[in-house]
């Protein structure tokens, strides 16, 4: 059995705490024993997807870098606001998105940003794959 001395407005607890069974406590406070039925808290499984261990090479060694396009004529671009490895792509072309959804979750500095699509429309083409390495001002999907 643990000890314990506690001390609670004024008054000093001897507090013993012996076997824990099935949830119930055997504790014993100033000599006299009781049972003491603990709270069941339900435990939770973390998964977490697999994100891939390297940056995607050429067949001559380089990195897939996705680097910044000039603006195409219409559309409007989701572009990369800063340096990073695309983990996910929570989109698929023709979806309709609205401004908040996030479509894109791109590690930078080993953080997940969600990347939001900026406003409503219509995928109309996504330029990068999971496992991508993105600069600055890449465009990631093209909304219709």
């Amino acid at each position: 059995m643990k000890e314990y001395k506690y001390k609670i407005n004024g008054n000093t607890y001897k507090v013993a705490v012996g076997d824990i069974d099935n949830g119930i406590a055997q504790v014993e406070v100033n000599g006299t024993p009781y049972k003491v039925e603990l709270e069941k808290k339900e435990s939770v499984k973390v998964v977490s997807a697999p994100r891939p261990s390297a940056a995607p090479r050429t067949q001559a060694g380089e990195k897939v870098i996705a680097k910044p396009v000039a603006s195409a004529a219409g559309g409007h671009q989701v572009k990369a606001p800063l340096p990073g490895v695309v983990i996910s792509i929570a989109v698929k072309v023709g979806d309709i998105v609205k401004a908040s959804d996030t479509v894109v979750v791109l590690e930078a500095m080993k953080m997940e940003n969600a990347i939001h699509a900026g406003r409503e429309g219509k995928v109309s083409s996504i330029n990068v794959n999971a496992g991508d390495s993105v600069l600055e001002g890449a465009a990631l999907i093209t909304l219709e």
